[in-house]
C-alpha cells in the first residue's frame, strides 16, 4: 500500500495539491482553522460591552475577563496550528527520513488530541460563565449572537480536533506495515554495507591468462532494488 497519508506514494514523491485537498484530514484541519476564526472573532469584536456608569468595557460572559481571554487564546493559538500543521502537510512528501516521518505523525496525533482537550475545557468554561451571567449587565442583549457563535463553535471544534486525531493515529497505524515508514532513503555512495571484490594486484608473470582482475562488481551493485530506498523496521 502507498503511503496514502499527506498525499505521498514514497519519500521524495512530488507533491500533488488534488491528493492532497482530497484527504479527510486536511478537510478537517481546513474545517477547524475556520471555527477558531468564528471563535476568537466573534469574542474580539463583539464579546466586551461598554459600561456607561463604570465608563470601561467588560467581558459578556458575567463579567469574567478570564472567558474572554480564554477563548481569544485558544482561538488564535489553534488558527496558527492548523496553519502550521497544513504546512507540515504539504512538506511530508519530502522527507525521507523515516524517524521524521514517524515524528511528525506521532506529533498530530498528540496536538491533535491536546487541542480537543483544550476546546472542551473552552466549551465548558465559556458555556458555564454565559449561564450565570446577568441581565442587567447587557440590557440591551448586545453582542449575544456573537457570544453563542463563540460557545458554539467551541463545541464544534473539539469533534474536529478529535477526528483529526483519529485520523492521525489510523494514518500511524498504517504507515508501519506500509511505505510511510518502511523506508529511508540513503545516498548508495555512503552505504558502506555493499559489498565489493577485493581489489587484486596484477601479475607479473608473462602469461596474460594470468593478469589478475584489476576491479570487479558483484552482479547486484547496480540492482534498484538494493538500493536507494532501504526497508527499515521499528
Amino acid at each position: 500500500m502507498e503511503g496514502g497519508a499527506y498525499g505521498a506514494g514514497k519519500a521524495g514523491g512530488a507533491f500533488d495539491p488534488h491528493t492532497l485537498v482530497r484527504q479527510p484530514h486536511t478537510i478537517l484541519r481546513v474545517v477547524s482553522w475556520v471555527f477558531s476564526i468564528v471563535v476568537f472573532g466573534s469574542i474580539v469584536n463583539e464579546g466586551y460591552l461598554n459600561s456607561p456608569s463604570e465608563g470601561e468595557e467588560f467581558c459578556i460572559y458575567n463579567r469574567n475577563p478570564n472567558a474572554c481571554s480564554y477563548g481569544v487564546a485558544v482561538g488564535v493559538l489553534a488558527f496558527l496550528t492548523c496553519l502550521l500543521y497544513l504546512a507540515l502537510d504539504v512538506y511530508f512528501p519530502q522527507i525521507s527520513s523515516v524517524k521524521d516521518r514517524k515524528k511528525a505523525v506521532l506529533s498530530d496525533i498528540g496536538v491533535s488530541a491536546f487541542w480537543a482537550f483544550l476546546w472542551f475545557v473552552g466549551f465548558c468554561f465559556l458555556a458555564n460563565q454565559w449561564q450565570v451571567s446577568k441581565p442587567k449587565d447587557n440590557p440591551l442583549n448586545e453582542g449575544t449572537d456573537a457570544a453563542r457563535a463563540a460557545i458554539a463553535f467551541s463545541f464544534f471544534s473539539i469533534f474536529t480536533w478529535a477526528g483529526q486525531a483519529v485520523l492521525a493515529f489510523q494514518r500511524y497505524q498504517i504507515g508501519a506495515d506500509s511505505a510511510l515508514f518502511s523506508q529511508d532513503y540513503m545516498d548508495p555512495s555512503q552505504d558502506s554495507s555493499m559489498p565489493y571484490a577485493p581489489y587484486v594486484e596484477p601479475s607479473t608473470g608473462p602469461d596474460p591468462a594470468s593478469m589478475g582482475g584489476t576491479y570487479q562488481q558483484p552482479a547486484t551493485a547496480f540492482d534498484t532494488e538494493s538500493q536507494g530506498y532501504q526497508s527499515q523496521g521499528y
